[in-house]
């Protein structure tokens, strides 16, 4: 068994920052203000919007079913919002704050309505040993030393075949794209770190459908293929210190360097993951990327 301490942790947000951009892979996930020793990470609108709404809907899961929406979701909402309130959502005017305040209520009002499968059993992945900041993991390579970590947002129990259903809330007004490798991860880490099989995968778009939509699951051994290949090569450019932005500059990294610039907004330290909280000047009128959703604390 390899020493986890000096292992490659990777999720799909990470995963997903080297695939925009190795730059800003390395000013994300692995780069730390030598003035603090703290990581940086930037807040913006869209973000703080996914993580309200998430926090809300993630919450639920632990309920037993009969109680899950007997209090109103828009009490809980609140209580979330007040967390990423004025600076710390990255808002730039009490009005564009209200406006995204305002689609997290009208997401959540509509899953009030049409409740579907979060009145359903749901299921949680049980603690094991090898787990960081409380997320699911596994070794995708102990050859390679490479972990892969992350946290889906719900897994419905399906009882007539004793499976589970990876459902996944999008806050977003975009639809995921063709060729993303957010469910290959997803279906990886709900089979290595539960016993149950995975039947179905899909994706709810709050902002504009009442159901879940679902997608093709993808075939476990072409998952571990794709992400492996994506994995082998983080880990050499981490070796080699390699993580150059090949546009010399772009919508991925260009904000971090606005941090390192001294151009970004300091915000204050976000406790929970020791990090430098910053806003970026080119999101002072709109945020850089529409649909972002929660982070899943990268390594």
């Amino acid at each position: 068994m390899q020493d986890t301490r000096y292992a490659v942790w990777l999720s799909h947000s990470s995963i997903g920052d080297y695939l925009k951009c190795p730059r800003s892979y390395y000013l994300k996930n692995l780069y730390k203000n030598p003035q603090t020793g703290r990581k940086i990470t930037l807040m913006q609108p869209s973000l703080a919007l996914g993580q309200a709404v998430h926090g809300v809907l993630e919450s639920l899961q632990s309920l037993p079913v009969d109680v899950r929406l007997k209090d109103s979701l828009l009490d809980k909402y609140d209580l979330a919002w007040e967390k990423v309130r004025g600076k710390w959502g990255g808002f730039s005017s009490n009005e564009q704050e209200e406006e995204f305040k305002q689609r997290g209520r009208e997401m959540l009002e509509r899953v009030m309505k049409h409740p579907g499968p979060l009145l359903n059993k749901a299921l949680t992945i049980p603690a094991r040993s090898m787990m960081i900041e409380g997320l699911p993991s596994f070794y995708l390579s102990e050859e390679d030393n490479i972990i892969l970590c992350g946290k889906v947002d719900w897994l419905e129990y399906i009882p007539e075949t004793d499976s589970v259903h990876i459902l996944d809330f999008k806050t977003g007004k975009n639809e995921e794209k063709a060729g993303s490798l957010q469910l290959p991860i997803y279906h990886l880490l709900v089979k290595h770190c539960q016993n149950r099989e995975v039947s179905k995968a899909s994706y709810w778009y709050l902002d504009s459908q009442d159901k879940p939509v679902e997608v093709a699951l993808p075939d476990i051994e072409q998952c571990t293929r794709q992400v492996l290949d994506v994995a082998q090569s983080i880990k050499l450019a981490r070796e080699d210190r390699l993580f150059d932005c090949s546009r010399g500059g772009c919508f991925a990294c260009s904000p971090y360097e606005e941090i390192l610039n001294g151009e970004a907004q300091y915000v204050g330290v976000d406790e929970g993951m020791n990090k430098d909280v910053y806003i970026p000047q080119s999101s002072v009128n709109e945020p850089i990327v529409e649909g972002l959703e929660l982070e899943e604390v990268p390594i």
